[in-house]
């Protein structure tokens, strides 16, 4: 049996972005609030210099992330394969411990288009019927820019966004995004210093009339004091970003920017190495009364609770809402069922170039150091011209100067003198250019329980179906020209590509990004989504899910940014009405 613990008003499963934002808004209601992490507790004292500048230990052995005998999760390409578990991090590296994928990310702080946001709306208006594909599921978020507003400026503040303004309360601004939605705020603080590289990016794609600005960055330019009272340090462009804790407190994470003000909190705890198996709910099957996890010593722990938050990873949600039978497992041949439906990705491909007498120097540099452009999202071009839907970020930034990770020549030897003398003549030398597409889901791109793989506990895997479709392979050959263009702009002495076109399948050994989002998608239709407009579980009134499980399907840029404003609009909604009068927040 079980071992019962204290009942609490609120449980947070995962202690990420959106578990550190939760916790922050719950106890500021006065709620007493718990955080269940399954991994082991970070902080930024385990970051100090020189832990993290350690190429081998954390950018290939993937200290911070998840191992696949923790969350393995198997995976197939059609409907008719076997699924295989996966062995070995590749496509994508969740986060491990507390802080999630938030303490190893990048730090491009983005946010999507007001277009973004109602693309089923947008593509009923700007394509004919029969154009696009009849297995795609495009769906409104159910919530507009207007209302996440307010929520994008807040968490930006909390992060110490540093970027260039390009739409003030819809006034265009000189060097920023022309294409952003109205801002109701600046940036919180300038750009990061350009580079060289950045430089040439920039004049190259101005040059062919586009409108590139600096990287949104969570890298911050200038020291920083956020809402909380916690102080970031100014970047010092060490390079060690992406799939790294940050060692001068500079990069934006749960614990620079929120964990520490959220511990002083009298009615906050969080218990490390609690995997949470599964969502215990009532005898009716419509509330839920606590969580289910296996501590550090292998017991088995109830957790009673009044309200139960999935802030875990996008994928680790989906899990566990099927198997604790909230909401309906999709059926993708009868096409009825939310959990599990709208599974989307992102796609990407570039240009690696080489320039024999440019010195990049790959030493100076942050995350998100770098220059994009967004002429290419929806609504800013006309698509259906080309026969699909979507857009890409096209961007250039400033690769590390770890050597592993070095980018050489496709034609340079893997190993001995061969791959020593190409590193000798190459580092230093490489540039690249970058698209991050949207991905569009689709009937047969989805989650669910694998009926043959468990994990150690008993409990089925969850199980990927996923592939390119047509129209990412289309968006990816045009948008593969486009960077050609500029390629021939800047005229490289060698350079290879790399892009998912016609044939190409899903490769979970090659790494795209970390960007897996859907799969419990948010709504208005309860036929069609898992939660409703705000992140509620339309089954079990007192589950709240918000993460990028809630995405309908993926825009081209990087999530984070719309997963903390999603978050904080989720924690209003509890906090004005949900606490009041406990039920659905929407009428099915």
């Amino acid at each position: 049996m079980a071992k019962q613990q204290p009942r609490v008003d609120a449980v947070i499963v995962g202690l990420g972005w959106s578990g550190s934002i939760m916790g922050m808004e719950l106890t500021e209601a006065g709620l007493n609030v718990l955080a269940l992490e399954r991994g082991a507790d970070r902080t930024n004292e385990d970051f100090a210099y020189p832990k993290p500048a350690d190429e081998l230990q954390y950018g290939i052995r993937h200290t911070m992330m998840q191992k696949p005998k923790q969350s393995a999760v198997t995976i197939r390409r059609d409907l008719d394969e076997r699924a295989l578990p996966q062995r070995k991090l590749g496509a994508f590296l969740p986060g491990d411990g507390v802080g999630g994928a938030g303490a190893h990310w990048t730090g491009v702080l983005i946010r999507p288009t007001p277009t973004d946001l109602q693309l089923k709306s947008f593509a009923d208006q700007a394509f004919e019927p029969g154009v696009l594909q009849d297995d795609m599921q495009i769906q409104d978020f159910g919530v507009t820019w207007d209302e996440l507003e307010p929520h994008f400026t807040f968490f930006e503040k909390v992060c110490g966004q540093s970027g260039t303004t390009g739409n003030l309360n819809g006034e265009i601004q000189e060097g920023g995004d022309p294409f952003e939605g109205p801002r109701s705020e600046p940036y919180p603080l300038p750009a990061l210093q350009d580079t060289q590289n950045t430089e040439m990016f920039d004049k190259a794609a101005r040059q062919l009339g586009y409108h590139p600005f600096p990287n949104p960055s969570a890298n911050v330019s200038r020291a920083w004091t956020n809402p909380y009272g916690m102080q970031l340090g100014p970047c010092n462009y060490c390079g060690f970003c992406s799939r790294y804790g940050c060692l001068n407190y500079s990069k934006a994470s749960p614990q620079t920017c929120i964990l520490n003000a959220l511990k002083q909190r009298s009615n906050f705890a969080y218990r490390t190495h609690a995997n949470v198996t599964r969502v215990e709910l009532a005898d009716d099957g419509k509330t839920a009364t606590g969580v289910t996890y296996i501590d550090g010593d292998g017991e088995e722990v109830f957790q009673p609770a009044d309200i139960v938050i999935l802030a875990s990873y996008s994928l680790n949600n989906v899990r566990l809402m099927l198997n604790s039978k909230i909401g309906k497992p999709y059926d993708p041949v009868s096409r009825t069922g939310v959990v599990g439906r709208n599974y989307a990705y992102q796609v990407g491909g570039g240009i690696n170039m080489y320039f024999d007498d440019i010195d990049f120097n790959p030493f100076a540099t942050a995350g998100a150091t770098g220059r994009m452009f967004n002429d290419f999202s929806p609504g800013t071009f006309d698509s259906a011209q080309h026969g699909f839907i979507g857009g890409a970020k096209m961007h250039s930034s400033q690769a590390s100067g770890t050597p592993i990770k070095t980018s050489l020549p496709k034609s340079a030897p893997k190993w001995g003198k061969g791959y020593k003398d190409a590193l000798r003549e190459n580092y230093g030398h490489h540039m690249k250019l970058s698209m991050t597409g949207s991905v569009m889901s689709y009937r047969s791109n989805m989650l669910d329980l694998d009926p043959t793989w468990k994990d150690p506990y008993g409990m089925p895997l969850l199980r990927m179906t996923f592939d390119w479709k047509e129209n990412e392979q289309k968006l990816s050959r045009f948008m593969r020209d486009r960077l050609r263009e500029i390629a021939d702009v800047l005229k490289p002495d060698r350079m290879d590509e790399g892009f998912q076109l016609e044939g190409s399948h899903f490769k979970v050994t090659s790494y795209v990004s970390t960007h897996n989002v859907g799969g419990a998608a948010m709504g208005t239709d309860p036929s069609t989504s898992a939660v409703n407009r705000y992140l509620q579980s339309w089954d079990v009134h007192n589950v709240f899910v918000p993460s990028g499980s809630a995405f309908p399907q993926n825009f081209q840029a990087n999530p984070t940014d719309l997963i903390g404003a999603l978050t904080y609009w989720c924690a209003k909604k509890i906090r004005e009405d949900y606490l009041k009068n406990p039920g659905p927040l929407m009428s099915v």
